[in-house]
């Protein structure tokens, strides 16, 4: 097809695709002549990938860049492609946020993460531990406060939502970490959705009660 027929094909118009092939986010199509090129289901799928990382996802073109230089070159391990999934995810997610270097979280902070990697029995990538330390940080700025124990009874929460990921994962690298990768993307509104729902039903049982 040419690339007015994967503008038809994606919903996407024209300007916006030739943006994307300038910008790499898409392969180029083979070339039919100097000014035209042939594209396929390939491509189709790639333009969705990218409209759903910007749209459903809500990221930055530089975000989906290295989302998808992630889901390029996977790594052949299980264990690899949740590292690797998960350092797409932080990168994307951290726009506006603090970049600060792993370890520079203040010791404090970074200790009673330690203690709850080590509780849960999680990998201390630190990365992901000066992740949480910033965010435990900003809760504790804006007033917030995030006890021991409520902490605790998040992060069990969250052990019973990575085996549900996991359970959704298939064997193919690529396949692999995309699951991995857009589907904690594309379904963490949902648990947000889902979370004020059921804390609706608390309050109102607790007023019941």
């Amino acid at each position: 097809m040419r690339i007015s027929g994967l503008a038809a094909a994606t919903g996407v118009p024209v300007a916006t695709l030739k943006y994307y092939l300038r910008e790499g986010l898409v392969p180029p199509g083979a070339a039919t002549s100097r000014t035209q090129a042939d594209y396929d289901d390939t491509h189709v799928a790639r333009v969705r990938l990218v409209r759903a990382l910007t749209e459903s996802a809500g990221l930055s073109l530089a975000a989906v860049r290295d989302v998808l230089a992630a889901l390029d070159d996977p790594p052949m391990s299980r264990h690899g492609q949740l590292g690797a999934a998960h350092h797409a995810l932080v990168a994307a997610e951290g726009e506006g946020m603090s970049h600060e270097e792993p370890g520079a979280v203040d010791d404090e902070v970074r200790g009673r993460v330690l203690e709850l990697v080590a509780e849960r029995g999680w990998c201390d990538d630190p990365l992901l531990v000066d992740r949480l330390g910033e965010q435990l940080r900003a809760a504790d700025a804006a007033g917030v406060a995030v006890s021991d124990g409520y902490l605790r009874a998040l992060a069990a929460a969250a052990d019973r939502v990575a085996a549900a990921d996991l359970s959704t994962v298939r064997g193919e690298p690529a396949d692999a970490l995309r699951q991995v990768v857009l589907g904690t993307l594309l379904t963490d509104p949902l648990l947000v959705t889902l979370r004020r729902m059921a804390q609706e039903r608390a309050s109102r049982e607790a007023a019941e009660g």
